[in-house]
């Protein structure tokens, strides 16, 4: 399987010689044969890989977006040279670095004082293959970069050997991360992961509950029609004022309000009796002023109220 690797190296227990004159360190360790990834490098691949490392191209930290990404003129610091592998312990070069660049001072002192501050980290295409647990590195197919970094993830420095594999806080790939190491190390980074889902999952509840609420309340709604409509009551919506008068605004509001379908049948049952009894008293009233209805046409136009604003006085009680 061919796949991109970024591995840090340094050189603790190597022989290092720094030169400050011509601007070169060499001697340092450009790969191992283990890397604390997990990684086991076989010793052909590394012969192999030789001359795709001689020449390759030292940048100042890691690319801003992708490994193989452009970089920054300013980010070329130097380039490895005299490369060479020693078969049991890895391949080794001399780093070359521009002595006028605006970090070659801090890179020198912190060579020769202070070299826990920094290490490489470089950028490659390989075929890996895996054998157990193990991923074993069969070749390397090529070096985009040797980035110079600070505070190295996986290495000590500069000058330190990559000791132990297994090192508890060595920082993993990404597929080898666990939740402990990114709580010790990212704690920032997993209250992002955490909080961001939570935030979108609570407002997804929040719509689901919105939406939820106005099917019900539609539901209500078409009962409240078709109760009115079976009690032979008027559509505040398609009647005329004298319609609006029996089911008003607020009868509606009070009919959505009702806790259940036997309330609202219970309310529209009074209303439509109210309305009955005013009608029948109306007609034994004035049974003259009457005018032959059809069944479809609105039932409260068999009579024309006595007193509408008595009549509006007793069904809004």
């Amino acid at each position: 399987m061919n796949e991109t690797l970024r591995e840090f190296v340094d050189s603790r227990g190597v022989a290092i010689r720094v030169d400050r004159e011509a601007g070169v360190i060499r001697g340092v360790k450009v790969l191992g044969l283990k890397s604390r990834n997990g990684r086991t490098y076989l010793p052909d691949a590394l012969v192999q890989a030789v001359a795709l490392y001689e020449g390759a191209k030292v940048n100042v930290n890691h690319a801003k977006t992708s490994p193989f990404g452009p970089r920054d003129y300013q980010d070329r610091i130097g380039v490895i040279r005299n490369v060479q592998s020693r078969r049991d312990e890895g391949l080794f070069a001399d780093f070359h670095f521009n002595p006028k660049h605006a970090l070659s001072e801090q890179l020198l002192w912190d060579a020769e004082h202070a070299p826990e501050n920094l290490g490489f980290s470089h950028n490659v295409q390989a075929r890996t293959s895996r054998r157990g647990e193990e991923v074993v590195v069969e070749a390397i197919l090529g070096v985009e970069s040797v980035d110079l970094v600070a505070d190295p993830a996986t290495t000590r420095g500069l000058f330190e050997s990559a000791g132990d594999a297994g090192d508890a806080d060595a920082a993993p790939t990404l597929a080898e991360a666990t939740v402990e190491h990114l709580r010790r190390h990212r704690a920032d980074l997993v209250e992002a992961i955490v909080s961001e889902p939570t935030a979108e999952i609570e407002r997804l509840r929040a719509e689901v509950e919105r939406l939820r609420l106005a099917e019900a309340m539609a539901q209500k709604n078409r009962l409240v029609r078709r109760l009115l409509s079976e009690a032979e009551l008027p559509d505040p919506d398609s009647g005329g004022p004298w319609a609006r008068s029996i089911v008003s605004r607020r009868f509606i509001e009070t009919l959505l309000a009702a806790p259940d379908e036997a309330a609202i049948l219970e309310l529209i049952e009074e209303r439509a009796k109210l309305v009955r009894e005013i009608a029948r008293r109306g007609l034994a009233r004035g049974a003259g002023e009457c005018r032959p209805q059809c069944r479809e046409q609105n039932q409260f136009e068999l009579v024309s109220p006595p007193d509408a604003a008595a009549f509006v006085r007793a069904i809004v009680k």
